[in-house]
């Protein structure tokens, strides 16, 4: 399964079922930092609107660091100087104009479009342009520009003011489903990075039992009826291998919608091992929503494997 078809997956069944969908890191965090980014992409290349929040490197990091899509089927205008303008050049201008209207009809041919192709491919060894990312409004939320660390209460003020934040981005934008329709509407994709970790002020990592064990938890309670009440969704990552309460790890799980998780071969002994020479690391799908139940499903496959190829990150 290549990663494009994957998140088209996520994509779908985000809009039509899921409010929250939890992505448990890697050791390393560089590939489910790439999940996220594909995720974020594709929200770039559907015109959705985009809430990213961070707490080390600033959501403006991640934005520069979007994989640039395969633009087979669209046609992107490139400004031109207008002395430069001649006769020619407004008719190219012109053409490019027309093609812009036409961006998301594929074409007849196209060397990777088929017949069951939907969504959209990207080349990781390249990264998005600038007029792309920049046609796509965004939201950012970098933690030290709203908290100060040294606050006693840190832990608990920072996901607050993050919530407070994506609520007023809601309701500003309006995204708010209580809000009347005065235009059409939009999605608003939300890319929580690296939430429980000590950046965040949290201690889950740091303490077998720790003291603000239901700061997460509580947040994530808010994060998932704030969601449902509007036209957003949402994908948050985790150290989860860093959290040594794995009953709270379980909570947290049960308060997502659809749960992955990525363990890389990077630093381990399956790095070395024969069976495992032509993958980078393992996916397990925690839990995926299931229509018209209370427990949630898991699929009849588990075993999958990921590998990053050099323009592509696949998963088998």
């Amino acid at each position: 399964m290549d990663i494009t078809h994957f998140v088209i997956y996520m994509r779908y069944n985000l809009i039509v079922l899921v409010s929250v969908s939890l992505l448990e890191e890697d050791r390393y965090d560089s590939y489910s930092r790439m999940i996220l980014k594909y995720f974020l992409a594709e929200g770039v290349v559907c015109r959705h609107e985009l809430f990213v929040a961070t707490a080390q490197d600033t959501p403006d990091d991640i934005l520069q660091e979007l994989p640039a899509p395969i633009l087979d089927d669209v046609a992107v205008p490139k400004p031109v100087e207008h002395s430069r303008l001649t006769g020619e050049l407004q008719e190219s201008l012109d053409a490019m104009k027309i093609a812009w209207r036409y961006q998301n009809l594929p074409k007849v041919q196209s060397a990777l479009a088929s017949s069951s192709r939907f969504g959209h491919y990207y080349d990781v060894s390249k990264t998005m342009e600038v007029e792309i990312r920049q046609a796509t409004k965004c939201h950012l939320f970098y933690l030290p520009d709203h908290v100060t660390p040294p606050s006693t209460a840190h832990r608990v003020e920072s996901y607050s003011a993050l919530l407070r934040s994506l609520q007023e981005v809601i309701q500003r934008e309006g995204f708010d489903l209580a809000a009347p329709m005065s235009k059409s509407r939009n999605i608003l994709r939300v890319g929580l990075h690296s939430l429980g970790s000590v950046l965040w002020g949290d201690d889950l990592c740091c303490h077998d039992k720790p003291r603000h064990s239901h700061a997460l938890t509580t947040f994530l309670y808010g994060l998932r009826a704030l969601l449902r009440s509007s036209l957003s969704v949402a994908v948050v990552t985790i150290p989860s291998h860093l959290i040594q309460d794995r009953a709270l790890m379980g909570s947290i799980t049960r308060l997502c919608d659809n749960a992955i998780a990525l363990e890389s071969f990077k630093g381990s002994e399956r790095e070395t091992n024969p069976l495992y020479k032509d993958y980078h690391g393992l996916l397990y799908v925690r839990q995926v929503p299931h229509l018209n139940c209370l427990a949630s499903q898991l699929p009849d496959h588990k075993d999958l494997a990921f590998k990053l190829k050099r323009k592509q990150f696949s998963i088998e």
